[in-house]
């Protein structure tokens, strides 16, 4: 049951309850005339009715609709009307204000409405009692204090309840802008979720399976010349790693994994490959270190763009990668090429500069690239070794 049908259900048990008492009272009392006991119970019965047709549908504060002008028009001045002939029959009607004067405030339309109409049926019900009483003196004035005391409390009860309503009602508009703003949030969230994370494929991509295609290119065009089988062993063994870096990403591993063996270990092998696939002279100096995983990921990835920006552009014939660890680790690949030509890591010639820098950004890391045309170029990568760097890595990661 919701909050309306128990809002209703307990209007309906008051209500029938009330009917109860007055009935009982009419027949008790000693009638005024004969009938009037009969008529008591139809001015009862009659506010029932009224109750019961038209103004019940208007009693549920949260959820009741706004009557039209017309009806709420016609169920006030019936309610008003039929307790004033009841008070004029026997002043124990009264008691009927505990019902009339709640559905007046239900079924207005204002709040002005509903405190003009609960002062007019003070005044009728004065009036009503006055008369019952021959408008003697005494009848008067209790009539009067009666019914405006039943109106100050309607009024002080209605106009603290219509203040709750209000408060609910904003209560509830505010909620919703919250809960529209959270969906918004979300969306936002979600969307810079997946552009980070494209980002982040995009770096691997171009990390790791791209610079493979590149060097089975370049070895394919070697062995067109030559044909020798050892540029041929070269190709198949660069396509194997290739393809682990692919089955890598699809099934959903980081494909900056732990690089086998130590860091320094992988340096080194990374540069007798590039030596062994482009004919330029590698010296690789790193000795071991302790390094966390996240950083040794960044260092290795570092390294190999570095190398394959030479192989694509420096035109060198010496290229060296050293990395020294302190309380940084700082990881310089050097070539004596012909330098950057006016490239700059802002440039947005591809991923290559602007995704490794994203990269080192990631460990809280620095990247610069320096030209020493015509004596090469110098790439550098300087990674604090502290335990937030890792843990900030690690919380991208995720």
């Amino acid at each position: 049951m919701n909050t309306s049908s128990r809002e209703r259900l307990g209007w309906d048990i008051a209500s029938g309850a009330l009917f109860i008492v007055i009935t009982i009272i009419a027949f008790v009392d000693t009638p005024r005339f004969v009938g009037s006991p009969w008529m008591l119970v139809a001015v009862a019965a009659g506010i029932l009715a009224v109750y019961a047709f038209g103004a019940r549908r208007y009693v549920c504060i949260s959820e009741a609709p706004m009557p039209s002008p017309a009806t709420s028009a016609t169920l006030q001045v019936s309610l008003v009307a039929l307790l004033a002939v009841g008070v004029l029959l026997d002043p124990n009607m009264l008691l009927l204000q505990t019902i009339v004067l709640p559905l007046i405030w239900m079924t207005a339309r204002s709040v002005p409405q509903a405190v003009i109409v609960t002062l007019t049926n003070a005044v009728v019900l004065g009036l009503a009692y006055s008369v019952w009483g021959g408008f003697q003196q005494e009848t008067v004035i209790a009539g009067f204090i009666t019914s405006f005391l039943s109106a100050a409390f309607s009024l002080a009860l209605g106009l603290w309840i219509t203040r709750i309503a209000d408060w609910g009602a904003e209560r509830q508009r505010l909620l919703s802008d919250l809960t529209e703003a959270q969906k918004s949030l979300k969306a936002a969230s979600h969307e810079a979720g997946a552009t980070a994370e494209r980002s982040r494929l995009a770096r691997e991509v171009h990390d790791t399976i791209a610079q493979s295609l590149t060097s089975i290119v370049m070895l394919a065009e070697r062995a067109r010349h030559d044909g020798s089988a050892d540029t041929i062993a070269m190709i198949e063994e660069t396509a194997r790693d290739a393809l682990r870096e692919t089955r890598a990403l699809v099934v959903v591993e980081s494909p900056a994994s732990t690089p086998s063996g130590s860091l320094a270990h992988a340096l080194h092998r990374l540069g007798e490959r590039f030596q062994h696939e482009t004919g330029v002279d590698v010296r690789v100096e790193a000795s071991e270190c302790d390094v966390p995983r996240d950083i040794q990921v960044v260092l290795l990835r570092c390294a190999q763009e570095g190398l394959a920006n030479v192989r694509k552009h420096a035109a060198a014939s010496a290229a060296s990668v050293v990395l020294k660890i302190s309380e940084d680790a700082t990881l310089t690949v050097r070539d004596d090429g012909r330098g950057l030509r006016e490239a700059t890591i802002d440039s947005g010639r591809g991923f290559g500069l602007s995704g490794m820098r994203d990269r080192v950004a990631l460990v809280r890391g620095a990247l610069g690239v320096t030209d020493m045309a015509p004596n090469g170029t110098a790439l550098t990568v300087r990674i604090p070794l502290t335990a937030e760097s890792s843990l900030t890595a690690e919380r991208v990661s995720e």
